[in-house]
């Protein structure tokens, strides 16, 4: 298992990969656009569906921190990394030719305009089935609004087809009284046309001429503007920039067919986790002003017995916030119902296995017990399932952050670790209420001798446990620790307080980043570091002497790329997750 050390190490450039793809989608200058298909004018049988409705312009774009900082000259270095890497996967097979930036950029620009991208249900009528019997079902549609770019679409999809190794037959075909082109491969067919304005796809005939139909206006039948679970996800759906829906329940669509005689049953088993209790999820994006936005929500039955019990019902001041100091950097809390998931699993097994095996998922549980010293139920009861990060350091350095996890007995949860770790285990001392422990995670005690390194250090109190690389980090964050009452939050940061202020009473889950006092000069010099190390350690992962060059870093360009350029844009990030009777909410935004 990862140690939290490992996972912070996520936190290195390729971070903004997730970031580019943001920036890119809203890097154009176009006006928005109604949606090529809205909702009402979908198949009632539409399983998802994601809206792209265009990018704003004038002071909606001058005025948000994301666009302000995408445009902003000084990221020009990121920018073109960006373009670079986004040929990493191609560039593995020197047969595919390379795209050049221009090329790259002209392609990206056809994301000024609106798209759908859905799914629809395979139809039950075995008529309407059979239109489409050479490959399995697909029911993918994409509708393009091409206004303006229909000479920059054309290109593209001949550039892309022109580098598939197996060229694909075309053919003509005849759909709904026009045109249309039958793009077959070994493994799939796509049809494409276009309609007025739009360029329309699918991977299934069927689905192809629905959705043409829906366009023209001319199809009968419910849409999924008429579908309960789309009308209980609607007031959350509308307006943003961009919008996504999925029915939940209609995943069983997509479990694997197991052989006749498998011993393991997979409707069983989604129906004992109760999956259609969960009806919908959905959200949107907006650019409110400096504020880009994600608000959405998992909707459903949140009855017992469900998998909403997994989700605890929050509370209004968690116990790990009593680290939160005025200096904090970054603060992330969660809380789940470990028992509740524990629950919910053996359900699931005890039904996904014949009657005659039931003994096996006995006897795991058994064994599992014997391995940890105590019933796994009594083991899962010891936590809270309150779990946080915090960092206080502004370079965010991982070896400094702090990670909380809430405990209810401290005398059994130190048996645990002592069972769990065992021969890992090094020193155990106690200084007040807490017991500070050191476990390796390199290695173990054996009969020879010791054989320990990397170690891990936690404290353990009466009510939490907080672990970090380094026992003085520990010291330091428990010397800081304030009552974790009301009047304590008064000295907060202000930004957290304001940020706090907007969301319910009771969280299940709650992050806040102070963006502006992240010291960005030393956070580019660790990664510079980082990325030398990993750009020399490269040839030796391959079997490359060590008299070869190390290939040009990501190190590249960041030696280009200008700190200050964040600080001018990102103020703060802030989310936050709640439970209640409809069921779990997020709201998360940057600024």
């Amino acid at each position: 298992m990862d140690s939290p050390e490992s996972l912070m190490k996520a936190t290195r450039p390729q971070i903004f990969a997730f970031l580019i793809l943001v920036f890119m989608l809203l890097s154009s200058d176009a006006s928005w656009a109604q949606a090529p298909l809205e909702p009402a004018q979908m198949p009632a049988r539409t399983m998802f569906y994601v809206i792209w409705r265009g990018t704003p312009v004038g002071d909606a774009r001058k005025s948000n921190s994301l666009l302000a900082l995408w445009d902003d000259p000084d990221l020009a270095a990121l920018r073109a990394a960006a373009l670079q890497n986004m040929q990493s996967s191609s560039a593995k097979d020197p047969s595919q030719p390379q795209l050049s930036r221009e090329e790259i950029e002209q392609t990206s620009s056809l994301l000024e305009n609106s798209f759908v991208l859905g799914y629809l249900r395979k139809p039950e009528t075995k008529s309407t089935a059979a239109k489409s019997t050479d490959h399995p079902f697909n029911g993918m549609f994409f509708v393009y609004d091409r206004t303006g770019k229909e000479l920059l679409l054309a290109k593209s999809i001949l550039r892309f087809r022109s580098q598939e190794k197996e060229p694909p037959q075309v053919s003509t075909i005849t759909v709904a009284g026009a045109p249309a082109l039958k793009i077959a491969r070994k493994t799939d067919v796509t049809y494409w046309t276009e309609r007025s304005k739009y360029a329309v796809g699918s991977a299934d005939l069927a689905v192809f001429e629905e959705i043409l139909a829906r366009l023209d206006g001319k199809s009968p039948g419910s849409s999924l503007a008429q579908v309960a679970a789309y009308q209980e996800a609607e007031p959350i759906l509308h307006g943003g920039v961009l919008e996504f829906f999925l029915r939940v329940p209609q995943l069983k669509d997509f479990a694997p067919d197991l052989p006749a005689n498998s011993p393991f049953k997979i409707d069983p088993m989604l129906n004992a986790l109760k999956l259609e209790a969960i009806h919908s999820l959905s959200g949107h994006l907006t650019l409110e002003g400096a504020r880009a936005r994600v608000q959405g929500a998992m909707l459903g039955d949140v009855a017992p017995g469900t998998l909403f019990d997994v989700w605890s019902p929050g509370q209004q001041i968690p116990a790990s916030l009593s680290f939160v100091s005025p200096d904090v950097i970054s603060y992330s809390e969660t809380q789940f119902n470990f028992s509740a998931f524990y629950d919910l699993l053996k359900r699931a097994l005890r039904v996904a296995v014949p009657r005659q095996q039931q003994g096996g998922v006995e006897m795991m549980e058994g064994l599992a017990a014997t391995r940890i010293g105590m019933p796994v139920p009594d083991a899962l009861a010891l936590f809270s399932g309150e779990f946080a990060s915090i960092q206080n350091n502004p370079a965010m350095d991982p070896l400094k952050a702090v990670y909380f996890m809430g405990i209810r007995n401290k005398p059994d949860t130190l048996k645990l670790l002592r069972t769990i770790f065992s021969d890992q285990m090094g020193s155990e001392r106690n200084e007040g209420e807490a017991t500070f422990v050191k476990v390796s995670l390199g290695g173990g005690q054996n009969s020879t001798g010791i054989a320990q390194w990397n170690f891990y250090h936690l404290a353990v109190t009466p009510t939490f446990l907080v672990a970090s690389s380094r026992s003085e980090t520990l010291r330091e964050f428990l010397a800081k620790r304030s009552p974790a009452d009301t009047a304590a939050q008064a000295s907060l940061p202000p930004a957290f307080q304001s940020a706090r202020a907007q969301f319910p009473a009771a969280l299940s889950g709650l992050a806040f980043v102070n963006m502006q006092k992240i010291d960005y000069q030393a956070l580019k010099t660790r990664w510079i570091e980082q990325a030398k190390k990993a750009s020399a350690a490269a040839p030796a992962r391959k079997g490359a002497t060590t008299t070869q060059q190390p290939p040009p870093g990501e190190a590249e360009w960041l030696l280009n790329l200008d700190p200050q350029v964040f600080v001018r844009h990102l103020h703060f990030l802030a989310g936050a997750s709640w439970k209640d009777s409809k069921g779990i909410h997020f709201d998360e935004w940057l600024e």
